[in-house]
Order: C-alpha cells, then sequence, then structure tokens
C-alpha cells in the first residue's frame, strides 16, 4: 500500500458525527468478551469493530486463510458493502465505513452527511474502485486527518509504521461477515441473528486473540442503539 498515507486514527467517537451521521447510534467500549461483560453492552449493537496487532503468526493465518476459499468458495451476499483499502493508516476510516455502509437502514444521517454522500455515490462500485474513490474524496480525508490530530494521544508522524489494524464485523441478512480491507473479499462466519450478533462477533475476536496469545493490543468496540 504505497501511496497515500494518512495520519493513524484513534476510536475517536466525533469522527462519525463530523461525516455527518446522527448521534442516534453511538460507539462504546466492549470490556471483556465474557457472557457477564458483553451483558453490559446497550443493545441493540449494528457493528463491532476489533483493533488488533498485525503479527507475523496473523500473517500467515491471513494468507492461510485467503488461499482456502479461493479453492473453496464462499457465499457472500450481494448486499455486502466491501472496500478494499489503498492508502495507509486508514483502516480505521474503512472501518467505520464498513460498519455504516452496511447499516444504512437503522442509521441516521445529516441531510449534508459527507460520508451517506460517499456511500451512495460508491454502492455500485467494485472494491478496488470504492478504494480508488476513497483516494479521491477530499472531505473524508480532511475530516479524518482533523479527527487523528484530536486523538487522545499525540498523533504519529505519517511515514511511522504503525501495526495495529481495524476491521469491521457487521450482520447481513443473517449472516455474520468480517471486512477488511487488506483482504480481497468479505469473510462469512456463518449464520446470525440481531439478538446473537455481539455474541456471534465476539467469538471470532476470541480467535483472533488464541492466535496471538502473548499479545495484549486488543481493543473490541460495538456501535449500539444510543
Amino acid at each position: 500500500m504505497e501511496g497515500q498515507r494518512w495520519l493513524p486514527l484513534e476510536a475517536n467517537p466525533d469522527f462519525l458525527r463530523q461525516l455527518g451521521l446522527k448521534p442516534t447510534w453511538q460507539f462504546g467500549d466492549v470490556y471483556g468478551l465474557d457472557a457477564d461483560l458483553l451483558s453490559m453492552v446497550p443493545r441493540p449493537v449494528c457493528a463491532v469493530l476489533l483493533l488488533f496487532p498485525v503479527t507475523e503468526k496473523y500473517e500467515s493465518f491471513r494468507l492461510e486463510e485467503e488461499a482456502k476459499i479461493k479453492q473453496q468458495g464462499q457465499k457472500v451476499s450481494p448486499e455486502v458493502y466491501f472496500m478494499r483499502q489503498t492508502i495507509g493508516n486508514a483502516c480505521g476510516t474503512i472501518g467505520l465505513i464498513h460498519a455504516v455502509a452496511n447499516n444504512q437502514g437503522c442509521l441516521e444521517f445529516e441531510s449534508d452527511s459527507a460520508l451517506k454522500k460517499f456511500l451512495v455515490e460508491s454502492s455500485c462500485l467494485s472494491p478496488e474502485e470504492k478504494a480508488a474513490f476513497l483516494e479521491r474524496d477530499e472531505s473524508i480525508r480532511v475530516t479524518h486527518e482533523s479527527s487523528a490530530q484530536e486523538g487522545q494521544t499525540e498523533a504519529p508522524s505519517l511515514d511511522e509504521k504503525v501495526d495495529l489494524h481495524f476491521i469491521a464485523f457487521v450482520n447481513v441478512g443473517g449472516h455474520l461477515y468480517e471486512l477488511d480491507g487488506r483482504k480481497p473479499f468479505p469473510i462469512s462466519h456463518g449464520k446470525t441473528t440481531e439478538d446473537s450478533f455481539l455474541e456471534d462477533a465476539a467469538e471470532v475476536c476470541k480467535k483472533f486473540m488464541a492466535r496471538d496469545p502473548e499479545e495484549l493490543r486488543f481493543t473490541v468496540v460495538a456501535l449500539s442503539r444510543a
């Protein structure tokens, strides 16, 4: 992903508001993945974001998973909004776009929302075309940069290598999808329901953690009705 690079984005809740999403749904921290801690998360939940370290173990798994799916195939609903990541450090923004784009039926936007405009204009594009469209979208880039500068910690430089990565989990048509712009396609994790979605996504998050048991740099946030 040489080419454009953005400042790394923290989980800044103001970012979506600045892009014109009404605060009827909001992101909140998931403090743990066992049943008691999941029960504390406000419901319903329409998306989950996972921040995790990109390690050698994960990269090895990712390549094996990709090869297996290319060989065996998988069913993915045409209703899934998925885009590739071609901009360095943009995984936070792309994770948020994936979360919002696949839940437009329940989310509300301001009339002049830059994000809604982007979603409408990019809806019929391929994942690669969506990536190129984002590269040209100045309103989202500028909002990303200002939001990254406002994060709780000092913003790193554009050239700093960041080994943490955001991905999204969504429920589209009763199936749980993992959306990662570094992968060539969505990953289907089987059936889910509105009621079981958070628990089902948590089970997949646990597998990420189990692959790197020495790692502690995992963060899970849920998009819940406010």
